[in-house]
């Protein structure tokens, strides 16, 4: 599967079966994870990793076919969240308070974006995660980060709140 010119690459979501509330967060239903095409290839507790493919509208220099940096956010932000949401007793709201992302070098056109998040501590209040991105085969990665979410139920959307 490597699509590049933004047709669906496939189901691309993790298997969350009937469960509808795993499938908005985790699966076909959320509108980003569709959108990206993101597949969920791992996940265990406090751990995600997610692959992104390449397609044509993900194109920062058009140029040199390398990805937008902020397709590469928001992979890893994906893959952090995600950690997050294993990491947590419960499935409760969650929201990225801090990103930082350091780019090591630039994506390889035509390959698929992996990322890989891990939860190192998580608080009543807030989960620490750290990540990388990188092209299978290649050495080192293309981007490092470290982030922090917030957990908790008073996370609202303006219009529920009213």
């Amino acid at each position: 599967m490597t699509e590049t010119d933004g047709t669906p690459a496939g189901k691309g979501a993790l298997d969350t079966g009937d469960n509808p509330a795993l499938r908005a967060i985790f699966g076909e239903d959320h509108p980003l994870i569709s959108h990206f095409g993101l597949e969920v290839l791992e996940i265990d507790k406090g751990l995600a990793v997610v692959r992104l493919p390449y397609r044509s509208f993900m194109i920062g220099n058009p140029e040199t076919g390398v990805l937008h940096g902020g397709i590469v956010t928001t992979l890893i932000d994906s893959a952090c969240g995600i950690a997050v949401f294993t990491a947590l007793p419960r499935l409760q709201p969650i929201a990225t308070l801090d990103l930082r992302i350091d780019y090591m070098r630039p994506s390889t056109p035509n390959k698929w974006l992996h990322a890989r998040a891990k939860v190192t501590r998580v608080t009543p209040n807030v989960a620490f995660v750290t990540a990388e991105a990188w092209h299978e085969g290649e050495d080192g990665p293309i981007a490092t980060a470290a982030g922090s979410f917030m957990i908790g139920t008073k996370l609202t959307r303006r219009e529920d709140a009213e």
